[in-house]
């Protein structure tokens, strides 16, 4: 069995930080490409950024460039988020997301998800 969990959201304050977590349990998370993606009320789900395991490429939304970065942890078999300068158009539930080795602009190519954690950014 493979299992995501995202962790890490909250409330927070505009311009200010968030790390989000993901988890892996059942396989090596380090083989695989991971993806975040959001999504906010009322509106689509959005990916924002996602890493090749094969290339270390990370390919970024437009919203999230300059501001989003993500790592990972191998020894915790856990990936992060971590998310500055935040803005209120930020508030979304944010999923995990991974498939085999290559990063993928379709959402129907992923298949093991986290539940979604919530952010918002609200002062």
């Amino acid at each position: 069995q493979v299992l995501l969990t995202d962790s890490g959201g909250g409330l927070v304050q505009p311009g200010g930080s968030l790390r989000l977590s993901c988890a892996a349990e059942g396989y090596v998370l380090n083989s695989y490409a991971i993806a975040w993606f959001r999504q906010a009320p009322g509106k689509e789900r959005e990916e924002i950024l996602c890493e090749s395991s094969s290339s270390g490429t990370v390919y970024y939304a437009n919203s999230a460039k300059g501001r989003f970065t993500i790592s990972r942890d191998v020894a915790k078999n856990t990936v992060y988020l971590q998310m500055n300068g935040l803005k209120p158009e930020d508030t979304a539930t944010y999923y995990c997301t991974s498939r085999p080795n290559y990063c993928s602009a379709h959402e129907r190519d992923y298949t093991s998800w986290g539940q979604g954690t919530q952010v918002i950014v609200s002062s």
